[in-house]
């Protein structure tokens, strides 16, 4: 019996039976495709598990609607141009174009192999890349936010986690090139790894970021089958804080979109942090 096992210490991990397995080792990282009974399909990059068919929709909505629900559009015209750094399975694109008042997504995505993965086998994430507003890069998403300025609204980074092709996209230099290409109001995002093991990296990313943005805010969700089934993002922000916009105009945007997690109360509720993760970060 084959069994995969993605460690998140060097005893402590989770194994999956799978049902079939493809892998390959593309120019940049080591892809690995299951299709398992309990989860459905599974992404790995690297021997990590980067989405299920089963609770994807958990990270997807809480790295997009988020940010997207911390403008205020009392102040500003109802219009987003978006940046996605990583994101090739197509799952955070799908969640923007939710909103007709995003009017244009660019995704950069390093690694095709990833895409063309999507497309074949994951059409419940993939199906975003038939939307006429979003124009696909293959470039190295660092070298791509280095040469923007004044250009993007909104800056989600959806990437593995840091290492390999991934570990540019937590440095100091990088977060201060994301603002320069973020309009003046502008909300940046990223994933950054769960709270119950990896404090050290969430608190180099806050403080990171903090250099450059006037509002930094840590936000979480459960995810089962991510590490302690407990993961982080971060926002910084130029102007909105995500706590002080109004849970009405947030019901107002959401209405009429099919959402399985994300919510006005969730909204709130995912930057309430337990005390353990407090401390640390102090």
């Amino acid at each position: 019996m084959f069994l995969f096992t993605e460690f998140h210490t060097k005893s402590v991990g989770v194994s999956i039976k799978p049902q079939n397995v493809y892998s390959v080792n593309t120019k940049y990282q080591k892809l690995t495709f299951l299709e398992t009974e309990d989860f459905g399909k599974v992404l790995v990059l690297d021997d990590l598990v980067q989405l299920t068919e089963r609770d994807e929709f958990i990270y997807h909505e809480m790295i997009s609607h988020v940010p997207i629900n911390s403008f205020d559009f009392s102040k500003r015209k109802k219009e987003l141009k978006v940046l996605i750094i990583g994101g090739g399975d197509g799952g955070t694109a799908r969640e923007i174009l939710k909103y007709n008042f995003v009017k244009e997504i660019h995704l950069v995505e390093i690694d095709k192999e990833v895409i063309e993965i999507a497309k074949k086998h994951m059409p419940f994430t993939a199906s975003s890349f038939k939307d006429k507003r979003l124009k696909i890069f293959i470039e190295d998403g660092r070298k791509f936010v280095k040469n923007v300025k004044d250009k993007y609204d909104l800056i989600i980074v959806d990437c593995s986690d840091p290492i390999g092709p991934s570990k540019v996209l937590f440095e100091k230099e990088f977060y201060q090139d994301a603002y320069k290409a973020l309009k003046d109001d502008g909300i940046f995002v990223t994933q950054s790894e769960s709270p119950f093991y990896s404090l050290d990296i969430i608190k180099d990313i806050l403080d990171n970021l903090k250099e450059s943005f006037p509002i930094v805010r840590l936000y979480t969700a459960n995810i089962p089958t991510y590490p302690a089934g407990y993961w982080s993002f971060t926002i910084g922000s130029k102007v909105y804080d995500p706590l002080k916009v109004s849970p009405e105009n947030i019901l107002e945007n959401i209405k009429n979109l099919d959402l399985k997690y994300y919510n006005e109360d969730i909204h709130f509720a995912s930057f309430s942090l337990p005390n353990y993760v407090k401390k640390a970060l102090k």
